[in-house]
C-alpha cells in the first residue's frame, strides 16, 4: 500500500504548475463536490463573496451530491491555493477537483 499523498507536496506541485502555465492575474475555475447540504454550499459561496465570482451549482441525478463550479479572477497561484485550503478547512468531506 502506498502512503496517502502529502497535502503540502500537492500544493507545491500545483503552485509550480500554475506559475508555469498561466499569466497572473488570471481567471481560475474551482470545482468542488460535496454531499448535498444547503448550509455547506452557502459556506463555500461565502468564501468567494465580494470577489466577482461566478458560481454555478448542479445537483446529482439522485440529489445526494452537489457540484459547485466557481470562476473567479485570482491574483496569483498563492491566492488560488489559499482558497483551496480555506474551503477544505471549513467544509468537511469536500472534494476539490
Amino acid at each position: 500500500m502506498s502512503a496517502s499523498p502529502n497535502p503540502n507536496e500537492f500544493y507545491e506541485k500545483l503552485r509550480a504548475q500554475l506559475y508555469d502555465t498561466t499569466l497572473w492575474p488570471s481567471e481560475y475555475l474551482y470545482k468542488f463536490i460535496i454531499k448535498t447540504n444547503t448550509s455547506e454550499i452557502k459556506i463555500i459561496e461565502s468564501l468567494f463573496n465580494n470577489m466577482g465570482a461566478v458560481i454555478n451549482t448542479v445537483t446529482s441525478k439522485n440529489g445526494k451530491y452537489t457540484s459547485i463550479s466557481i470562476n473567479v479572477r485570482m491574483k496569483n497561484p498563492d491566492a488560488v491555493i489559499t482558497k483551496y485550503k480555506e474551503v477544505a478547512e471549513k467544509v468537511e468531506g469536500v472534494i476539490s477537483l
